[in-house]
This record gives C-alpha cells, structure tokens and sequence, in this order.
C-alpha cells in the first residue's frame, strides 16, 4: 500500500508510552507504523440484532489487515425496546442513543484513528453511530447488521402484540400458542422482519451514502453479508487514503436523498427524530417541513410490513435499496459523493453491471413473489409518500403520523377525548373496554423532556388487536411510536406537554379532529360542544394557567436527558 501520513505519528513521537500500551497486547511493532483503524461494534447479548456483530467485526478486520491497515476493536452495547415494553425501561431508549453517540465520540477521540468501521443494526445504535461519524468526521464506513429471518407463515416478532393481548383476556390463548410464539418470533439473529426503526434506520444509512451499496437488510443468515464486512474493512483504508471523512458523504444533498428513499419504502416515523438529530451535528438544519414537502411528491412503492405486506428479507431479494434508488433516480441527487470513493449515479451503474439485481431476484422467486409485488413500479403507484407533518391548537410546532399505515376511511376523524397522563393508565384502559369505538386517546407527558419520549407500541397494538376498536379508536401522543405501528396514530406533538405545550390541557370530553390530508390537527370542541379552532385555544390558554403537573424528580442520566432535550422536532437530542 503506497505510504502516506499515519495520523497518530505526532503523538506516538511525544509519549513512548503509546506504544508500549499496544505492544502490551496483541499488536508488534509493525503494526504501530500502520494506519489506525477504529472498528466499534454494539456487539453483545442484548438483544439478536447485535449478537452477531462480532462475526461481521471479524471480516471487517480481516478486510482491514488486507490492505496494510491495524484495526482495533471497541464495544459499546446497545438495547432494545422489546426487552422495555412494559416497564419504566422503556424511558431510557431514546436517552441511550445520546449516551453511546458519546461513548463512540470518546472512542474515536482519545486515539487518534485514520479512519473508522460502525458496526450495528437496530434502533439507536444506528442513528448514535451516525452521531459520532459526524462528530468525529473520520473516513468511515457503516455495515449494518442486515435482517433477521422470516417467521411462519412470513410473520414478524410484532406478533407479540396480539399475544400479550390474548393473554390478558380468559381463555382467549393456550399456553401452547404463546410457546409457539416464543420459539418461531425470532427465529435468528438480525433486526426485527418487518420496516420498523432499525430495519429503517439501515436504510437510511445506506441512502446516506455511508453504507456499501446493497448492505442494508441483507439477510443476517447469508454469506452476502459476511462478504459486504470484509469489503468494508478494505473500503476504509481507501477513504483514509483518499481524506474522504463522513462530513463529504453526509451533505445537506445526501440527506434529501435519506427523506426521498424513507418516503418511498414507508418507513418508520423514528426517522424524523433520527435524521434531524444526525443532520445537526454537521450544522444541516432538516425542518419537519421538509419531510412534509418531500412526502407530497414521492411516490410510496415499497410494499413492506407493517404499511405493506412482505418482510424485509424479501424487500432485500427484491433489490432493496439501490432499487429503490434505481427507480427513482429522476428524484434523487445523483452527484452526491458515497463511501465507495464513487458518486450515487456511478454506484448504481456499478450495482447492475455486477449482477446484484439478477443474482438475488431467485431467492424471491422461492417465496413465490416478483419484484414488483415488493417494490411496486412508480408508473403504477398513486399514493404519494409516507408520513405527514400537521399542525393546528395542539400540535403548533407540529405532529407526525404515518399515513402509509392508515386505513382511507380514518384520513379524516373527528372524536370525543379520553385523556391519559401516561401509556400505562391509557393501555388499561383500552385493555379493560374503558375505550369506545370512534374516541380520540390523549397520551402525555411522554414527550423528550416528559419521560424521555418512549414508545407507545403496547398501546397501539392492543388497540389493533381489539376487534371493537381497530379501524375507529385513534391516539394523539407527545410520545413517540415503534416502527410497527399501525392505524391512526399522531405522535411527536410539539410542544409537548411537559415544556407547557397545549395536549397537556385538553380534557376528557373535548373534541379533537385531524385532517391529514390537509395537515391539520386541533381541539374543534370543549366539554361536548363544538366551536372553532381560534375559540378552543383561547380555552386551552386559559387552562394553560394552572400550569402542568408536577413531574417527578429524576437521577443519573434520565434526569441529564429529560431535563435537557430538545424538541422532537428538532430530534429530540440532548442540548
């Protein structure tokens, strides 16, 4: 490999200690000399999505001493929502993201590294790994985790909705169905079958340009993905060759590309949060308007669960992502600059001529599909985008929901309150048969700042699994949703409730419409009676008065995020 510069030669010069330390472990004194190479993995037992990175990390590496340089490896383990449903665990997920960004920030800064490798595949891992490559700028590439397989019948882990459900209910389950379940719901390593935040979020970060073409929601189970990790570690050393660092990659440009590509496949509305969050470490300001905009014109082709019908290993086969790009390339920025050293367009030329499309589109063959079952032709797509910005009395900084999910008949409601100042009073309830078809459930107080912005998923899936109340009950929350979710539901309200904002005073038997597709969500009526919008938020501004309930006192690195985060329309990042 032709020489160049080792970053880390200044500093090794001043302290002979430096060395020492590496010489101290498994590393001789040639590889001192070599370029340095940060490979840091969410490796652990956390959860399937990331207990098998260490395999990845290990072609990384391989690829890395391939061409000349010295990788070394760095763990900070992520977590998982599944393993928080149900408890105040759920509190800390989003909190988690800031947390390891730092961590991954501290890694990166104390040695001085001349490129990088990030290794993860779920939720917050993703978006903190995306954090840190722009905080540290070095040459980086991401390989995600790729998807986990299939369960029976092509269902997905979000089962567990219906089953916790049928649980609570007498005689409504066998405890053979619920062993069944807990055998086949995931039945191996991956993120999670369907299009929720992680599976989401490795599109995104192949869409930003800072994953090898094809990577994102590769099967975990398959040689491909052990190949692309290798390649990875080989791609790093060029980019450190080349001064390529993540800022070139991730411009204001690539970022469009992100919201154009996640309003195509119907992404999760985590992206929101995720996307402006990663954007603002760079100094790229990414307004809820934008999404909004960019949702108007694109055409919504990705057949995929839970706004579709097939998993994400199938999406893969289908041609995944750079088919995504391929079909819509008359949306796209094709000049932006990727990890490849080469541009998108020149990338997707590449892709094809490789074979990726022609090799894979056989193992979708053995599902029985075709590709335009899975990515729908933009020529035949009438529904535009995914999710929708609204704002109104409530929700003056904004509101998102996704559409993508919503039945057409419920674009448009108007219902009675049953307001909740939390997720747990409001999934009793439902799960009680205290909710009525056709109500409007308020859930607050679960913003950033409330209690760290967990998801409402128990909530909505025992809504959808509800017969009496699935096509009619929606929900309006300063919380945040998982990507499984289904139906109407409003999430992200801004300002929320524990910064003073409007949802924490609206009342059992207000009245409350949405309108999505003209972007519109309001109070319409106080304590049974209809009035305008202008008149209702007088009310609430009187209400307002009284101020909010008190919150209570917090600790450690719940009270650090709560009691410093910013808007969900912002990201939802710690100031």
């Amino acid at each position: 490999m032709e020489k160049y510069t080792q970053k880390s030669a200044p500093e090794r010069s001043l302290w002979a200690q430096f060395d020492a330390l590496q010489l101290g472990m498994d590393w001789d004194e040639s590889d001192i000399v070599k370029p340095q190479i940060l490979i840091e993995d969410v490796f652990g037992d956390s959860h399937p999505g990331s207990k098998h990175l260490d395999k990845l990390a290990e072609q990384a590496k391989i690829g890395v001493y391939e061409t000349g340089g010295r990788p070394a490896q760095f763990h900070a383990t992520d977590i998982c929502d599944g393993c928080a449903q149900g408890h105040d665990g759920m509190n800390y997920i989003l909190a988690s993201r800031e947390v390891l960004a730092d961590m991954v920030e501290i890694h990166g800064s104390v040695n001085p590294w001349d490129g990088m490798i990030l290794l993860s595949s779920c939720d917050k891992s993703i978006p903190a790994h995306l954090k840190a490559a722009a905080r540290l700028d070095l040459p980086t590439v991401f390989i995600p985790g790729g998807s986990m397989r299939p369960g029976p019948y092509m269902s997905t882990s979000i089962k567990a909705g219906d089953i916790s459900l049928r649980q609570k209910r007498k005689d409504a389950i066998t405890e053979q169905e619920v062993r069944d379940y807990k055998l086949t719901g995931c039945p191996s390593l991956g993120a999670c079958q369907f299009l929720g935040t992680a599976s989401t979020m490795q599109c995104m970060a192949e869409a930003l340009g800072l994953a090898l073409p094809g990577s994102a929601l590769a099967p975990a189970t398959m040689r491909d993905i052990l190949s692309m990790a290798r390649l990875a570690g080989r791609q790093v050393m060029k980019l450190a060759k080349a001064g390529l660092t993540a800022s070139k990659i991730m411009t204001r440009e690539a970022f469009e590309n992100a919201i154009i590509v996640h309003s195509a496949i119907g992404g999760s509305t985590n992206a929101t949060l995720h996307l402006p969050a990663v954007a603002r470490e760079l100094g790229i300001d990414l307004p809820p308007e934008l999404f909004d905009e960019i949702n108007h014109k694109i055409p919504h082709i990705g057949n995929i669960y839970p706004s579709g019908q097939h998993v994400t290993e199938a999406f893969w086969f289908a041609g995944g992502i750079p088919m995504v790009q391929l079909m819509l390339k008359d949306f796209l920025h094709l000049d932006v600059m990727t990890v490849t050293g080469k541009t998108l367009g020149e990338n997707l030329e590449a892709i094809q001529k490789d074979g990726f499309f022609e090799r894979n589109i056989g193992y979708l063959t053995n599902y029985g599909l075709t590709r335009d079952e899975v990515i729908h032709p933009v020529a035949e797509t009438k529904e535009m985008g995914s999710i929708a910005v609204l704002k109104g009395n409530i929700a003056e900084e904004g509101a998102i929901v996704k559409y993508a999910a919503i039945s057409g008949d419920m674009l448009v409601h108007r219902g009675n309150v049953k307001a909740f100042d939390s997720e747990e009073e409001c999934y009793y309830a439902v799960v009680e048969g205290k909710v009525e078809p056709n109500d409007v459930l308020i859930i607050r107080y679960e913003g950033p700042r409330g209690s760290g912005m967990p998801e409402m998923v128990m909530t909505t899936e025992a809504i959808v699994c509800d017969e009496r109340l699935n096509g009619t009950v929606s929900l309006v929350t300063d919380g945040r949703f998982s990507g499984a979710t289904r139906g109407p539901c409003i999430g992200h309200v801004s300002p929320e409730a524990a910064a003073g904002g409007a949802i924490a005073f609206v009342e059992d038997g207000d009245i409350i419409e949405f309108d999505i597709p003209n972007r519109r969500l309001n109070v319409v009526g106080i304590a049974g009676r209809e009035c305008t919008p202008e008149e209702a938020a007088a009310v609430l501004k009187e209400r307002a008065k009284a101020g909010i309930k008190p919150l209570p006192k917090r600790k450690g690195i719940f009270k650090r995020y709560t009691s410093s985060a910013l808007s969900a329309m912002k990201g939802a990042s710690m100031e």
